[in-house]
C-alpha cells in the first residue's frame, strides 16, 4: 500500500505518494473509523427506545436522562483510551491500534444488541450497558489519533488538511449511516415490534461492517514515519511520561485543549447530535421525519469537512477554526430558534402571542430541579409539583415565565386567560390546546427546505473547526509522542466537553424551563475557547511530519 522509501534523515519529507496510493491509505483508514463512529452513534440515536427497556420504567424523564448519561459515560472514558492506545501507538506502532480498537468497538456493539431488559434482569441490564459503553469509549479513544496520524504520516504537507479531512467526515458519515439503518429497520416492522425488540437489530447488524473493517485494516502496512523512527531508534521510551511529565509538551497539550478541542467538541455535538434531540423533544417533530431531514442535511453538508480541510492547506488552520468557534457562539440561538419556527410554526406563534405563566414561589426552592434529581429517580425533587409542571411543559416544547403565587396554591398555570390550579397533566393539556398550543408538529406545516438549509449551515459551521483540526494537531506535536499527545486533548474536548452536550443541554432545558436553555452550555464553551485560542494557539506550519522540533 505504501511505496515509501526509507530515509536516514529524520527531517526529510516522506516520498510523495501517487494519487492511487493516497486513495488506498485514506480509504483503508476511513473505513474502520466510519464503522466505529456508526457503532458509537447508533446508541445515541436509539437512546429514547433503550431508556424504555433497559432502565427503571417508573419515571420516563429520568430514564431518558439516564440513557443520555450512559451515552456521556462512553465519551468521558475516551481520554483514558487515548492515553492507553496513545502509549501503544507511540511504542508499538500505529497499525496494532487499528485492529485492537475496531475489534473492541465491534464486540461491544454486538453485545449491546443482546442485552437483557430491565424487566428480566433488573439493574443488571443497565450495569452491563454501562460496562459496554466503557469499552466503546476506550476503543474510540484509541481510534481517532491512529487514523489521522496514519494518513498524515503518509501524505505530503501541502495536502495534509485535504486528506485528513476525509477522516473528519467519517463522524458525520457514521451518524448518517446509523440513521439510515434505523429507518430501514423501522420500516420493516411495526412500531410496537421496534420498541420491544427491533431496536436491537442495528447493533447486531454491525457485525457485517466489523468483518469488513478487520479485513481492510489487516492489510495495512505500518506508518512510514513510525517505521523510520523505529529503525533509527528515535522512539520515546515512555510517551506518556514524556507527554505529561515535561512542561514543554504538557503546555502544548493544554493549549490544544483550551484553545481548540474543547470548543470543537461542544460545537460538533451541538450541531450534529443535540439538534436531533431538540427537533424531537422541543420542536415535537416525529422521529422518522427528523431522521429523514438530518440525513438530507448532513449528506449535503458533509463535504464541507473536506472543503475546509483543503482550505486550511491554502490559507492556514488557526484562524479558520477560530472563525468557526465564534460563528457557533454567536449563531446557535438564532439557528435553533429558526428550527423551531420552521418545524412547528403553530408552537412558535403560540409561545409568542399566548405565553404560559407558572404561578409559584421560584425563589423558595419549590421549583429547583437539582442535578442529583436528573440522575437518581428516588430523589425528592421529582415529587415537587412545580418540578413536575416544568418537566411537563418543556417536554411539550413550551417555554414559560414565573408569576406571583396564587393564594392557597403551591403551583398554578395560566395561559390564554385560563388558570389551572395545582398540577394535572390532562387539565394542563386541555388548557394549552384551547390556547392554540399543538400537541405535535403538523406535518403539513413543516418547512422541510428551511430545516435542511439550517442543518447544512450548522454542518458547515462545525466543519470550519473540525475539518482543519486533525492536520493542525498532527503538526503541533512531534512524532515520537504524537499519538499520545494528540489523542488526549482531542478526546478531552470531544469526549468530555462535547460528549456531555446532550445530557447537560437536556438537563439545563428542564431545569430552567426554557427549551433554549440548553444552548447556554455550548455557547459559553465556544466563546471562551475562541478567545483563548486567539491568544494562545500557535500557527502551525505544513512541514514534514518527520520533523521533531525543539518545542
Amino acid at each position: 500500500m505504501g511505496a515509501i522509501a526509507n530515509q536516514s534523515n529524520y527531517e526529510a519529507e516522506p516520498a510523495t505518494l501517487t494519487r492511487r496510493e493516497e486513495r488506498q491509505v485514506v480509504v483503508a483508514s476511513t473505513v474502520g473509523t466510519l464503522f466505529e463512529w456508526y457503532d458509537f452513534f447508533i446508541y445515541g440515536s436509539l437512546a429514547v427506545f433503550m431508556s424504555q427497556v433497559l432502565f427503571p420504567p417508573d419515571n420516563p424523564t429520568v430514564s431518558l436522562l439516564a440513557a443520555l448519561g450512559a451515552l456521556a459515560v462512553g465519551f468521558i472514558i475516551r481520554p483514558i483510551g487515548a492515553v492507553l492506545f496513545g502509549y501503544l501507538g507511540d511504542k508499538l506502532g500505529r497499525k496494532i491500534t487499528f485492529l485492537t480498537t475496531v475489534v473492541m468497538m465491534g464486540g461491544a456493539t454486538l453485545l449491546i444488541g443482546c442485552l437483557p431488559t430491565y424487566e428480566t434482569a433488573g439493574h443488571l441490564s443497565w450495569i452491563l450497558l454501562l460496562t459496554l459503553r466503557v469499552i466503546q469509549g476506550l476503543a474510540v479513544g484509541g481510534e481517532y489519533g491512529g487514523a489521522v496520524i496514519y494518513v498524515a504520516e503518509h501524505c505530503e504537507p501541502k495536502r495534509r488538511g485535504l486528506l485528513t479531512g476525509w477522516i473528519q467526515i467519517t463522524s458525520s458519515a457514521g451518524l448518517i449511516l446509523s440513521l439510515v439503518v434505523i429507518l430501514i429497520t423501522q420500516a420493516s416492522m411495526s412500531a410496537e415490534d421496534f420498541r420491544h425488540w427491533g431496536w436491537r437489530l442495528p447493533f447486531i447488524l454491525s457485525i457485517v461492517m466489523l468483518a469488513i473493517s478487520i479485513y481492510v485494516r489487516a492489510k495495512l502496512n505500518e506508518s512510514p514515519v513510525f517505521t523510520r523512527m523505529k529503525q533509527q531508534k528515535r522512539l520515546s521510551r515512555n510517551p506518556v511520561k514524556e507527554t505529561f511529565g515535561q512542561w514543554r509538551s504538557l503546555r502544548l497539550v493544554l493549549i490544544a485543549l483550551v484553545g481548540a478541542t474543547a470548543g470543537m467538541g461542544s460545537t460538533y455535538f451541538t450541531g450534529q447530535f443535540y439538534v436531533m434531540i431538540f427537533l424531537q423533544q422541543a420542536v415535537q417533530i416525529s422521529q422518522a421525519t427528523v431522521y429523514q431531514l438530518l440525513i438530507i442535511g448532513f449528506v449535503i453538508g458533509a463535504p464541507t469537512f473536506v472543503l475546509f480541510g483543503w482550505l486550511s492547506d491554502r490559507i492556514g488552520r488557526k484562524w479558520l477554526m477560530m472563525a468557526g468557534l465564534f460563528a457557533s457562539a454567536l449563531g446557535y440561538h438564532a439557528m435553533f430558534g429558526a428550527l423551531l419556527s420552521a418545524g412547528n410554526p403553530a408552537l412558535a406563534e403560540a409561545m409568542k402571542t399566548t405565553p404560559v405563566s407558572i404561578h409559584a414561589d421560584a425563589s423558595g426552592g419549590s421549583c429547583d430541579f437539582g442535578l442529583q434529581a436528573a440522575l437518581v429517580s428516588a430523589h425528592s425533587d421529582h415529587k415537587k409539583v412545580c418540578v413536575q409542571a416544568k418537566k411537563f411543559l418543556v417536554s411539550k416544547g413550551i417555554n414559560f415565565e414565573y408569576a406571583a403565587p396564587l393564594p392557597g396554591q403551591p403551583i398554578a398555570m395560566s395561559v390564554g386567560g385560563v388558570t389551572v390550579n395545582g398540577f394535572d397533566a390532562k387539565a394542563y393539556g386541555e388548557a394549552l390546546a384551547q390556547a392554540g398550543y399543538p400537541s405535535k408538529a403538523d406535518p403539513a406545516r413543516i418547512d422541510r427546505v428551511s430545516i435542511v438549509a439550517i442543518l447544512i449551515l450548522m454542518t458547515a459551521v462545525v466543519a470550519m473547526i473540525y475539518g482543519p483540526v486533525a492536520a493542525y494537531l498532527v503538526e503541533l506535536f512531534p512524532p515520537r509522542i504524537r499519538y499520545t499527545a494528540l489523542s488526549f486533548p482531542y478526546h478531552i474536548g470531544a469526549g468530555i466537553f462535547g460528549g456531555l452536550v446532550p445530557f447537560v443541554a437536556t438537563y439545563l432545558s428542564q431545569a430552567s424551563g426554557n427549551i433554549f436553555g440548553g444552548l447556554m452550555y455550548p455557547v459559553v464553551v465556544t466563546a471562551i475557547v475562541g478567545v483563548l485560542g486567539c491568544l494562545l494557539l500557535p500557527n502551525t506550519r505544513a512541514e514534514a511530519v518527520d520533523h521533531d522540533p525543539s518545542y
